[in-house]
């Protein structure tokens, strides 16, 4: 018995040896991960190291990292240490498809399958590649592509008794959607659209690119639709709120004259969507494609290859938590019920009360409106 216990032993010595070994043969590398994974039930994306009652994405990933033996331990706890950066920061409860995350690694054997098996099932890396040394995720993003998916009884008018099983979509009222939502293009300033920024703040301006309903749907007998929006970048909550406003005006609460005064320097307040339908489809890297994409050294950072795999993964993992998540805790039709709180007609006795508030006074001027798509 104690030769067998003695044996044993040497072997775990040894299997921890040969780890090492490998540990060391494997050079440390700059590379992208590419993630999808379900949202629901996480404070957001970024780790908030030393906060462990809210967990993230991230605690799971690098986790699932030092476990795997790509990262040391000590790189996990200063994610600094292995130039860890994430394209996106999602909020809580926002579910991703095509996240990117930049980081070095060791480049062990089979590293996806290693990664994935110390992952729990709703998050994956579909795909890897390598990098060039200084790349960094999010600042060599050029633009971003969110979805939302939400029931369409939502623009249903509030004049109206909707059931929400049964209502569908009329084509005239998904026009009128559209009209509104082609609104945002260009660039325009968001300050009423996130938190923590006076219209002073030119980080408050941004650029959209595009933004639409699909054609709608039906899953488990209810009817959804899909909004889809590209933008350089987002501010937190911006999304939820350039759709709540949409809503509010579609359902005939606020004036379709509210989103000009939105981008101008008054406080106007927005209603923010839940979070649940909201889903970071996909960044582009088009300025590093087109410099390093064909140099022959690295390639170009689209996952045409992977998009079956991520499609699998919505239709098993984001849809129908988004469909069961809104069926059995209604959290568009409960938010629904909060729209007539909001004052959509702020007065110009409140533009001077803001004026005369140096936190929110302003000497910046509106966008030019509805249709402009100057960059």
């Amino acid at each position: 018995e104690e030769n067998g216990h003695q044996n044993k032993k040497l072997k775990s010595d040894a299997d921890e040896e040969d780890a090492e070994d490998q540990n060391k043969k494997s050079p440390k590398r700059k590379i992208v991960l590419l993630m999808a994974y379900s949202g629901k039930g996480y404070h957001g994306m970024q780790r908030n190291v030393g906060s462990s009652q809210f967990k993230t994405i991230e605690d799971d990933l690098v986790s699932a990292l030092v476990q795997s033996g790509c990262i040391p331990e000590n790189h996990g706890e200063d994610m600094k240490k292995m130039s860890f950066q994430r394209c996106a920061r999602t909020d809580k409860g926002v579910s991703a498809a095509g996240q990117i995350v930049s980081l070095k690694v060791r480049l062990i054997d089979d590293i996806l399958e290693k990664i994935n098996n110390h992952l729990p099932s709703h998050i994956r890396i579909l795909g890897l590649k390598r990098v060039t040394g200084g790349f960094n995720s999010k600042n060599k993003c050029d633009a971003r592509t969110y979805s939302y998916m939400l029931p369409t009884f939502a623009f249903a008018h509030k004049d109206h008794d909707v059931q929400e099983e049964l209502y569908r979509l009329d084509r005239e009222t998904l026009e009128r959607v559209n009209q509104l939502l082609a609104c945002y293009r260009g660039t325009h300033n968001f300050h009423n659209f996130t938190s923590q920024k006076g219209p002073r703040d030119p980080s408050a301006k941004r650029y959209i690119m595009e933004m639409y309903c699909g054609e709608p749907f039906v899953r488990e007998n209810m009817e959804f639709a899909v909004i889809q929006v590209k933008g350089q970048s987002f501010m937190m909550h911006q999304i939820r709120k350039m759709i709540g406003l949409v809503i509010a005006i579609v359902k005939g609460y606020a004036a379709e004259s509210i989103m000009e005064r939105s981008w101008g320097e008054e406080k106007v307040d927005v209603p923010k969507a839940p979070g649940l339908g909201l889903v970071l489809e996909k960044v582009h890297f088009e300025k590093y494609n087109r410099r390093f994409g064909n140099d022959g050294l690295h390639e170009p950072l689209e996952w045409t290859e992977e998009e079956e795999k991520i499609a699998v993964f919505k239709e098993q993992y984001i849809y129908p938590t988004i469909i069961n998540t809104e069926r059995e805790e209604k959290s568009m039709a409960n938010w629904l019920k909060t729209l007539p709180i909001h004052d959509f007609n702020s007065s110009a006795v409140e533009m001077q009360t803001n004026k005369n508030n140096p936190k929110k006074s302003s000497d910046l001027e509106g966008s030019d409106g509805c249709g402009d798509d100057s960059d």
